[in-house]
């Protein structure tokens, strides 16, 4: 099996395109033509993962965190992220990093922290959903040959809209056309004018996935020059964005949640905003850094926000009308390692996924010495 092949399953589920203008999730290092020897699942890259790798015979790492970020303008092994580099390439360890746009689908990162929580799976939505990812087809098609193009693309991933496939619109009408000299044309003669009988289809499909279905379109239709237009939506992707809102199986006291929190990290300590002395139901989670959507937990009325690497004067925004939990960057994402490791293991049964067992947290507490009086 090649890497490619990998690369394929990941992105089904969290397609590159929606990472965000900033990241530089993919294919980092390697070639996907190589065979695949094995998959380790890691949140960071090390020089140490790497070592871990070529240990253990994987010739692939998959990890949330890009290693390379902010582009490399020399790699003499100066530091940590060049160190790396340097191994990968010299072992021939190919590294994909699967960051924001695994951030931005439901069952990605923040999915795995509502579960952790134990918020709902019912009724789970982006905090922030994302727009600019969809768009509308329109194709003009024969009458008779209108659900052989409907299906062709369905096939080719147009017309789901939330919970819901194979969603599409038709309407009958007529065309005309006249073929001019060199064409040969489905029906009628060239230099005669036409009449059809046709239906006019709309599907939604996802920005990303055009090409293809506008591909697939084209190769079942019986015309020599189908007529479509393509569209852009203003409409929200409604299992797409930052972040995520869910509600707790019952409402609870602000102090038994903090607990629940505690416990489903492991977390030595928990930094947050003053308790409101209000019941928690719903709450809004985003992995990382997520204080850019403060805004959004509050015109949402969110009651508790868990997030991480908040800044001093951030936490003054919850204004006592909700709470806000930083959790710590690692510890919010820690458990990608698992949901990475589930995803590759479920599709690929026969294959070696294994999970990184190398500590790559660079933040550590010291919590002091209890002394005895």
């Amino acid at each position: 099996m090649s890497i490619a092949t990998v690369l394929s399953h990941l992105e089904s589920l969290a397609p590159l395109a929606y990472q965000e203008h900033y990241d530089n999730a993919g294919l980092l290092t390697g070639d996907s033509s190589w065979e695949c020897t094995g998959v380790l699942t890691t949140l960071d890259v090390t020089p140490d993962v790497v070592e871990e790798a070529i240990g253990k015979k994987c010739n692939l790492i998959v990890a949330h965190h890009p290693v390379i970020f902010g582009g490399l303008k020399k790699i003499t092994g100066s530091n940590l992220v060049e160190r790396t580099v340097i191994a990968a390439i010299r072992h021939d360890i190919a590294i994909y990093a699967i960051h924001t746009n695994l951030d931005n689908v439901l069952l990605g990162v923040n999915g795995r922290i509502a579960d952790r929580l134990g918020l709902r799976e019912e009724g789970r939505v982006p905090l922030a959903p994302r727009e600019g990812v969809l768009q509308k087809l329109y194709c003009f098609v024969p009458l008779d040959q209108a659900e052989e193009v409907r299906n062709a693309i369905f096939a080719a991933g147009a017309g789901t809209i939330g919970n819901y496939s194979e969603c599409s619109f038709q309407a009958e009408g007529t065309g005309t056309f006249k073929g001019e000299e060199g064409s040969h044309p489905f029906a009628g003669q060239p230099g005669s004018r036409h009449t059809e009988k046709e239906v006019k289809m709309e599907f939604i499909l996802p920005a990303h996935r055009s090409r293809e279905i506008i591909e697939a379109m084209i190769g079942a239709h019986p015309y020599e020059e189908p007529a479509y237009d393509l569209v852009g939506l203003a409409n929200t992707h409604p299992g797409t964005g930052s972040g995520l809102i869910g509600q707790l199986p019952e409402a609870m006291e602000e102090t038994a949640f903090l607990e629940i929190i505690k416990q489903a990290f492991l977390l030595p300590v928990l930094r947050h905003t003053p308790l409101t002395g209000r019941l928690v139901k719903t709450c809004a989670v985003c992995g990382g850094a997520g204080s850019f959507l403060i805004p959004n937990a509050l015109s949402a009325k969110i009651d508790f926000f868990i997030t991480a690497d908040l800044k001093y004067h951030e936490f003054f925004q919850a204004e006592g009308r909700m709470v806000i939990a930083d959790i710590g960057h690692f510890e919010s994402e820690q458990f990608t390692i698992d949901l990475l490791y589930e995803i590759l293991r479920e599709k690929f049964l026969t294959f070696a996924v294994l999970k990184s067992e190398t500590k790559t947290n660079p933040v550590n507490y010291y919590l002091g010495v209890v002394g005895t009086a």
